[in-house]
């Protein structure tokens, strides 16, 4: 960690972004921090036995003008494709969705393995300490965690901060998420696509053939659990779980096949509410911005956090962000 004039808590969508965003409006002394080991939050993508196979967000679809000049540009690099889908396209990165995130973060130099513990007010700013006790100083903070993440991060360090809009972030309630990760090596029923949402058991949101989907060599599935489905099961054996989930998959998948299984448990996936701004800044006299895929445009009709409203949330705040620096 080092001082810096912006710090970003939270390399996935949004907090890439919003770096972006303030770099290319001239503020260079921007310092990008995440507690995992890789940028892209839930754009997250494992190898599996010479195979790989996206366990978080699978596409993403495309409703601004703002996103859609984007990926006119990533279509025209070869990043993307277009996956599936009429009138809304779904677009996929071509290598995974994890490596569309790090093209995107790429000369950000992120600061990984480190996770903030307190924030505490400091002349003309913040200081924040590291889980091994490391410190740092910033003028401006923008956080991007998941809200209950943030929601105790702000409990646990000394910031004063409007107790209204602290409310509105600690109101949000997020669901967990399970992915079962399957290496088969016989034939599914999944669509010549890929994908296939509908038609599925009660409890199953979706599956991926990888291999279909064409990102993999290898044959790897990914069953996504629906939210309810996985509050449910949250705190059961991961052996348990996993059993469950090929249970329900059976007849899509040839489990009698299986090579190896793997089970990936998100904490923090879907937020129930959205928030209708793209941001929020929680202090009276200092930036302290919180931004994320719960944070939407009054105008989105979807009312639904996805790819997109991370996107231009994380833009959202960099730019108002950008306009507060150049003015100190």
């Amino acid at each position: 960690m080092r001082d810096a004039q912006v710090t970003i808590i939270g390399a996935g969508l949004s907090g890439i972004m919003a770096a972006r965003t303030l770099r290319l409006n001239g503020v260079e002394d921007v310092q990008l921090i995440d507690k995992g080991k890789s940028v892209g939050g839930r754009l997250a993508t494992r190898r599996i036995e010479g195979g790989k196979a996206d366990h978080g967000a699978q596409f993403f679809t495309v409703r601004s003008q703002e996103l859609q000049q984007y990926v006119e540009d990533w279509r025209e690099k070869g990043w993307i494709k277009h996956w599936f889908g009429d009138p809304y396209p779904r677009y996929t990165s071509v290598d995974g969705m994890n490596t569309l995130a790090k093209r995107l973060a790429e000369d950000l130099d992120p600061e990984l393995n480190t996770r903030i513990t307190s924030i505490k007010e400091s002349i003309g700013g913040f200081q924040l300490t590291s889980e091994e006790g490391n410190t740092c100083t910033t003028g401006a903070l923008i956080i991007t965690c998941p809200l209950p993440q943030t929601v105790t991060l702000l409990e646990e360090s000394r910031v004063s901060f409007d107790p209204e809009k602290f409310n509105q972030i600690k109101n949000v309630s997020v669901s967990p998420a399970f992915v079962g990760l399957f290496e088969v090596t016989g034939e599914t029923t999944i669509p010549s696509s890929g994908h296939v949402d509908k038609g599925l058991p009660e409890g199953v949101e979706r599956m991926v053939d990888h291999y279909k989907k064409g990102i993999s060599d290898k044959r790897i599935i990914s069953i996504y659990m629906d939210s309810e489905w996985s509050e449910t099961h949250f705190e059961q054996d991961e052996e348990e779980v996993t059993r469950l989930i090929k249970d329900l998959g059976k007849e899509f998948i040839p489990f009698e096949s299986i090579r190896s299984e793997q089970l990936k448990r998100w904490r923090y996936a879907q937020s129930a509410q959205v928030i209708s701004q793209p941001f929020l800044n929680l202090h009276d006299a200092l930036p302290l911005f919180i931004a994320g895929d719960t944070f939407l445009y009054e105008e989105d009709e979807t009312a639904r956090t996805r790819f997109e409203s991370a996107f231009r949330s994380g833009i959202a705040a960099g730019e108002h962000v950008s306009g507060l620096v150049k003015q100190l």
